[in-house]
Formats: C-alpha cells, sequence, structure tokens
C-alpha cells in the first residue's frame, strides 16, 4: 500500500492503495484505491470482534481457475481453522455494513479459456453478525465486455441455505456464453442480450427448491458460421412467468412468444452444418459433458433445462399463450446434382388456453413455402399425454418442378410442369400412428433426360416405371 492510518482509540482504519499479490508472484490478486473499516474497540474487551463498517473503493479483483485449481485456495487454506477437539469458548466476530464503490472483476478459466469482467460494481449489505443466520443486501453492476447492466437486492440465510433475490437487467450482453461455446463447436459465433424482471425464494442445496415470478426476455440472438452466416437467430424470445415451483409441481405462465425465429439447415455430401460445427454425431458436446472435471455454463444450462422439461410435463401447468411470429426455417441440399433448396416463411404457430386439465390444446400452423405454395396444420393434443394428438394437414399449390433437382439425380428425368398437393389425418394413440394421407399430382410433364456424372442411368424400363408412378 502507500500508505495506512490506524487510530487505536476509535477503531478506524485506512488503507491506501492497497494491493495484494498472488502467492510467490508479482502479480496482482486483488486491489483497491483504498480500504476504510471502523472496529468497535469496547466489544473487544468481552471477546467479540465487530467490525462496524468496511468500505471498498474501487476495487479490482481477479479469479483464475485452471481447472479445478483457483488462484485463491492458497487463503482458503491458511484461515481454515485446524479441527481441534477444544474450542475457544465466548469468542464473536461480526462484519457490519459492507460498501462495494465502482468496482471490477475479472474471471478468467484458462482450459477453455474464459475472459470476462463485470465493472461499476456497487453493493451495500448488511453483512454477517455473529449471533444472526441471515445477510441482505443490493447490487448493481454493468457488463464488462458489451453492453447491458443488472441490479437487484437479495437475502441469504446462512444456517439453512433459503435465499430470496429480487433482479432487473437491462439488454445484458452475453457474451460469455459465446466464450463458453467456442468449447463445444469447431467454429461459429454468437450474441444475444438479456432483459428480466424476476423475483424468486428457494434453497441452494435443492435445484428444484424454487419459486419464481416475473419476465425473461432474450434479444437480437444469433448463432452461426459467422456474424454474417445465421443457422440460427431470433429477434425475441419472452417468457411471462406468473409463477413456476418445481417443488410445488406448478407451471404457470401468462404467455410465451418468440418473434421472426430463423432456423437454416444444410445437407452435404458426408456431413450437414450441424455436424460440422458440432463434430459428427455431437462428438465435441458429448466429450465436453462426459469430462466431469471440466465446467461449462452451457452444458449445465442444459442440464438444468432437462431436469426442468422433466418435471414440466409431471407437474400440472398453464399457459394463457404460445406463439411464433413470422418464422423462416430453411432448407438446401448441396448433396445432390444441383441444389435444392426450400423454405417455410412466413411461419406462424398459435395455441391459446394450453392448460393440463383441458381435454385438449389446440395448435394451429399456418405457413408460406417457397419458391411457391402453402401449408396449414391443425392439431390437437391430450396435455397429459403427447404420443396421444389429433392432426390435419394441407400443402397445396408446390411445383413439381421444384423437385427436379432429386428426380434429376434419381430418375434423370425432370419435370417442367405440374402441381402437387398433399393432404391427410392422422390419428395418434399411445404413440402408434393411424392415417389417411392423399397425394394428387396435377398436369404433370416429364422433359428431355439429363445427362450427367450426377445423373441415374435409366433403362427403358426404368423411365416406363417412373412414367406409371407419375
Amino acid at each position: 500500500m502507500d500508505w495506512a492510518y490506524v487510530n487505536p482509540f476509535t477503531g478506524y482504519v485506512y488503507f491506501s492503495n492497497l494491493k495484494i499479490h498472488e502467492l510467490k508472484s508479482d502479480s496482482v490478486f486483488f486491489s483497491s484505491k483504498s480500504l476504510s473499516a471502523n472496529f468497535s474497540m469496547r466489544k473487544m474487551l468481552f471477546k467479540t470482534y465487530e467490525i462496524t463498517q468496511l468500505t471498498l473503493d474501487h476495487p479490482r479483483g481477479i479469479i483464475i481457475q485452471d481447472k479445478n485449481n483457483l488462484n485463491f485456495i492458497d487463503l482458503i487454506e491458511k484461515f481454515t481453522p485446524v479441527k481441534t477437539d477444544t474450542t475457544i469458548a465466548g469468542v464473536h466476530f461480526s462484519i457490519l455494513n459492507v460498501k462495494i464503490k465502482d468496482g471490477e472483476f475479472h474471471y478468467c478459466e484458462n482450459q477453455i479459456p474464459i475472459n470476462y469482467f463485470i465493472k461499476e460494481v456497487n453493493y451495500e449489505g448488511t453483512g454477517n453478525r455473529w449471533d444472526a443466520d441471515t445477510i441482505a443486501g443490493t447490487f448493481s453492476f454493468k457488463s464488462g465486455i458489451g453492453s447491458g447492466d443488472m441490479r437487484g437486492d437479495f437475502t441469504i440465510n446462512l444456517k439453512t441455505d433459503d435465499y430470496r433475490y429480487a433482479v432487473v437487467i437491462h439488454k445484458f450482453d452475453l457474451n460469455i456464453i459465446a466464450q463458453y461455446l467456442k468449447d463445444l463447436t469447431n467454429y461459429g459465433s454468437f450474441s444475444a442480450s438479456l432483459d428480466a424482471n424476476m423475483k424468486a425464494t428457494g434453497n441452494f442445496n435443492d435445484k428444484e427448491d424454487v419459486t419464481a415470478k416475473g419476465m425473461l426476455a432474450i434479444n437480437d440472438f444469433h448463432f452461426g458460421k459467422n456474424p454474417r452466416d445465421d443457422y440460427m437467430s431470433f429477434d425475441k424470445f419472452v417468457l411471462a412467468i406468473n409463477e413456476m415451483s418445481p417443488l410445488k409441481r406448478i407451471y404457470l405462465c401468462d404467455s410465451i412468444l418468440l418473434s421472426h425465429p430463423y432456423f437454416k439447415y444444410e445437407l452435404y455430401d458426408k456431413s450437414d452444418n450441424l455436424e460440422t460445427m458440432f463434430g459428427k454425431g455431437g462428438a465435441n458436446v458429448y466429450a465436453v459433458a462426459a469430462d466431469h472435471d471440466r465446467f461449462n455454463l452451457i452444458i449445465e444450462i442444459a442440464r438444468y433445462v432437462k431436469v426442468m422439461a422433466r418435471n414440466f410435463f409431471q407437474s400440472y401447468y398453464k399457459i394463457n399463450r404460445v406463439a411464433i411470429y413470422s418464422g423462416d426455417l430453411k432448407f438446401n441440399d448441396f448433396s445432390l446434382g444441383e441444389k435444392f433448396s426450400t423454405s417455410l416463411t412466413p411461419l406462424f404457430v398459435i395455441a391459446d388456453s394450453i392448460d393440463k386439465n383441458h381435454k385438449r390444446v389446440d395448435i394451429s400452423f399456418q405457413s408460406g413455402i417457397k419458391p411457391f405454395g402453402n401449408a396449414t396444420v391443425a392439431v390437437s393434443v391430450n396435455p397429459k399425454d403427447t404420443g396421444d394428438f389429433d392432426m390435419q394437414y394441407n400443402f397445396q399449390k408446390l411445383p413439381a418442378a421444384m423437385f427436379n433437382p432429386y428426380l434429376i439425380s434419381y430418375t434423370s428425368f425432370p419435370l417442367d410442369r405440374g402441381t402437387i398437393e398433399l393432404k391427410g389425418n392422422w390419428a395418434v394413440r399411445k404413440g402408434e400412428i393411424q392415417s389417411v394421407n392423399h397425394l394428387l399430382v396435377i398436369d404433370p410433364r416429364v422433359t428431355k433426360r439429363i445427362k450427367n456424372k450426377n445423373t441415374a442411368c435409366l433403362t427403358t424400363c426404368g423411365s416406363r416405371q417412373v412414367l406409371i408412378a407419375l
């Protein structure tokens, strides 16, 4: 430090430009422009050591993780008391009224690697009194990488591990997800921001013991090959929760809304765009998930969502409205002699009054089909058993020539006109399908055979079979 002031009569302590270095290193682990504290000198006479006020001005801390090792393990070991059969009776320690002003804290994980930090950290807390089980505080900070801020308050019972929090998040940059994503993919880019206004109570020892309500929104989500080539994106996903309690088996939602989702699937000769990113059969993801010494935030979120999804269908749930607006689903097949491409756009999915106590839940799908055509699907589902549903579908005005890439590859004979319509009714009970389907091909005409190395070489008999099928 630059200098220190200690008043043994009043118990006031002030350190200027405090620095704490790594063990046997010149790297700074923690620093603060100033640290001030007030000790209760009178209570020391009664074996009670109480810091009545502790203030850190512009603190800066760095946490470094290398597998299971953290850079402050030596401090934990140094101050962990040795277990003995005797205890010092009547000695108490309290630290009260903790304040952090304009702090900055970094987290570095060497294996992936992760480099992340938050800034303008402000905190005021009650601290911990020796004869009290509860601590409480308010906090606020901004994202160090990108934009956004977060603020809230919390209460934690140190004896029971119960907690309560209320948090408001505004356009918080999710760059840290992108860094963990690099551990799972061969390449790719990710960006998104988070808005939230949530309140919750729960217990740290049971991941299902949480009761929450509020709003959660993910904005400007982009994930793909690079920032200019998305595989998946959406403008906004909004989840409005009236009450969610896995322990009570209750999920009550006002709405689940997804605006302008986009998804692109591309098929290549021996792979597809997802396998080239995540490895064959998702090998990269399975490798990271199987390594229990390796923490990955995305894997942990996925595991928690899996638990919640299982709990959801075993619970009572009610959702006033589920909607997907202006979706765009693209499919490109490059494995053929010539590219096949189509998309469902704009796609709309609407479901109202989803209630597990209702006999049926109705879901409607409507979409245009590019280059031409449209599709409608109506589904009626038993909310108690998703393997029990009825479905009516109708695909209209599909130009037969749009399937020429497949016809040329497998028959070498394209069509130069014709329209396809497909409709049907499905009744699914206990996972078994009973269906009536109708395929109508209107006014097709086969044109001249195309000969190249990518087309099938059919005999006259083969051509006749194709014509009979048409």
